[in-house]
């Protein structure tokens, strides 16, 4: 069930009505009920005032969040490919527990993004065909940009990597579709080459490979977000930094445990 994040405020708008209430005399009272209630766009608008007032993020935050959507999604493809390929039930509980995880993650970025006025990536996949398109941001939830810290990066950089020096012409487009975002040149981003030989592999082969490369996924992710705490003023928002934290430290704990598993599988 969706639930609106203005209801806290009318909860505390309520709570204020009543304290008034309670404490002031019959004179205050009657001043208090010949007030004009608040309506539903002065709470939204406060609401956003107070996202903007208390919430200083940098364009750095916003790459990192919208790169890592993508990043993340992909993962899901691999989570996918284990239920129906896997040989091992450990692998297949492993993908499950990606699965959740990042799920849970890209909701938190996107909403994120969406309460600061950003444009959402919206991810999608068929088969090994990952493609994220890009959900312009809500009326209500536009704001004022002096909020964002534009010295953290300088320049608006995609998830940690320069696109004014890249040459796009050797990338490898085919994990992504068409009309959405390129994350494909990303940190740890499978190739679709990779992913076909993953979905051709079955068995006790598909589970090797399934680490392999999901080891590799998974560095990238801690990779980006290495990168993000080295910018300047980037990660300062409090729930940019948790959610930029949790995911070091849960792939970085994924990816050990990874590791034993690959090395008993090897033996």
């Amino acid at each position: 069930m969706h639930h609106s994040p203005f209801r806290p405020l009318v909860g505390l708008l309520a709570l204020g009505f009543l304290a008034s209430g309670c404490s002031g005399s019959a004179p205050a009272l009657e001043t208090q009920r010949d007030a004009p209630e608040a309506s539903r766009s002065d709470i939204e608008s406060l609401y956003w005032q107070r996202i903007a007032e208390n919430k200083t993020y940098s364009e750095a935050d916003v790459a990192y969040m919208t790169g890592m959507i993508g990043h993340h999604a992909q993962a899901l493809i691999l989570a996918d490919m284990a239920y129906r390929n896997a040989a091992s039930g450990s692998i297949k509980t492993l993908a499950a527990r990606i699965e959740n995880a990042q799920k849970d993650e890209i909701e938190s970025m996107q909403r994120w993004l969406r309460d600061r006025g950003q444009p959402v990536p919206v991810p999608t996949f068929e088969g090994t065909l990952l493609t994220v398109t890009m959900e312009a941001p809500e009326a209500s939830g536009e704001m004022d940009h002096s909020a964002m810290d534009h010295q953290a990066s300088g320049e608006m950089e995609h998830s940690g990597m320069d696109h004014s020096t890249m040459d796009h012409s050797g990338m490898d487009h085919g994990a992504m579709g068409h009309g959405g975002m390129d994350h494909s040149g990303m940190p740890g981003m499978l190739s679709q080459a990779q992913l076909d030989e993953m979905n051709a592999a079955k068995g006790r082969a598909f589970d090797v490979l399934f680490l392999r490369y999901m080891i590799q996924h998974h560095a990238g992710a801690v990779t980006m977000t290495d990168d993000l705490f080295t910018k300047d003023g980037a990660a300062q928002d409090d729930t940019a930094f948790k959610i930029a934290s949790d995911i070091q430290v849960d792939q970085r704990t994924e990816i050990a445990r990874m590791q034993l598993m690959l090395d008993r599988l090897s033996d």
